[in-house]
């Protein structure tokens, strides 16, 4: 884990064991509350070295903590109230997520056991995943209504904002032509069946990629359909979320994209349905906090 070079086995010891945090009649300790920080880590920092790791961490540590704070109130009201999560729910969760980057049982165990996880300690953070969705689902969001009213008033006031928020979220490897075009195309070639062939878009991106998104393993975040070139968008519009590109050239050379998701409007009820998800996100985001302060202000919380 992060930061364990970091100490001597004696300083190591007591940190390790250092409660940061009281939440009731619970403790968070230090190892807890990094350990919270390494399972929930971007691929980005994860594939880090073990100093930079532990530098981000140490960054967010207080941030990261008010977080674990909030988990930890909101398992002790689930407890309240009864909800729980079976161990079927937590294997079918897990072999969604399998089937989703299309691994086996034991390229899964693997993949934990290289980042520090065991599987019983992936399968105690699903379930918790779980029963803290249903607490918000039966606290928060069941309680939040858009009218169409108040979509067709957003609508008439943002019209142009809204469709100018149509884009992808897009992961990217570039091949420079350099002195060869011919070259670089079969190179680009080349990485595109390796990565069909089941080889990890990201790690493909950090190894092979020219553009400067290689360190993020290729990662542009989300890009509005407006900023992007003709020959991007009639790559893109080929793909569906989870679909990787077949190399396309652009002046800057060789291209292969990896949609991850799409924002596109086909018709007006599809723009409506974004507007209303949109008020919907706004609407929970100002309840969830006002009901989590309301739980934090009821509870017994000491940071050490």
């Amino acid at each position: 884990m992060a930061g364990f070079g970091l100490f001597s086995p004696s300083e190591g010891a007591i940190l390790l064991d250092k409660v940061v945090a009281v939440v009731n009649s619970e403790v968070i300790t230090w190892s807890e509350l990094y350990k919270a920080m390494e399972f929930d880590a971007s691929q980005a920092v994860k594939a880090m070295s073990e100093q930079e790791r532990h530098k981000i961490f140490k960054q967010n540590e207080a941030v990261f903590l008010e977080n674990l704070i909030d988990m930890r109130l909101l398992l002790q009201e689930a407890k309240k109230a009864n909800i729980n999560a079976t161990d079927d729910e937590v294997n079918k969760t897990m072999a969604a997520i399998r089937e989703k980057y299309a691994m086996t049982d034991a390229a899964f165990g693997d993949a934990l056991l290289k980042e520090g996880f065991t599987m019983e300690e992936y399968k105690k953070k699903l379930s918790e995943q779980i029963i803290i969705n249903r607490l918000v689902d039966s606290e928060v969001r069941s309680k939040i209504i858009v009218t169409e009213d108040a979509v067709n008033a957003y609508l008439a006031k943002n019209k142009e904002t809204v469709a100018g928020e149509e884009g992808y979220k897009i992961s990217h490897i570039l091949i420079r032509n350099d002195n060869d075009s011919g070259q670089s195309e079969e190179k680009a070639r080349a990485i595109y069946e390796r990565v069909k062939a089941g080889e990890s878009f990201a790690d493909a991106a950090r190894k092979y990629s020219d553009d400067p998104s290689a360190k993020t393993g290729g990662d542009l975040g989300f890009v509005n359909k407006s900023d992007l070139s003709k020959e991007f968008l009639a790559a893109i519009s080929k793909l569906k979320p989870g679909e990787v590109s077949e190399p396309f050239k652009t002046n800057r050379g060789m291209h292969i994209v990896l949609l991850e998701n799409a924002k596109i409007y086909s018709n007006p009820a599809e723009m409506k349905q974004a507007v209303k998800d949109k008020l919907f996100a706004e609407k929970f985001e100002k309840d969830y906090k006002a009901w989590i302060k309301g739980l934090r202000q009821r509870a017994y919380v000491e940071i050490k």
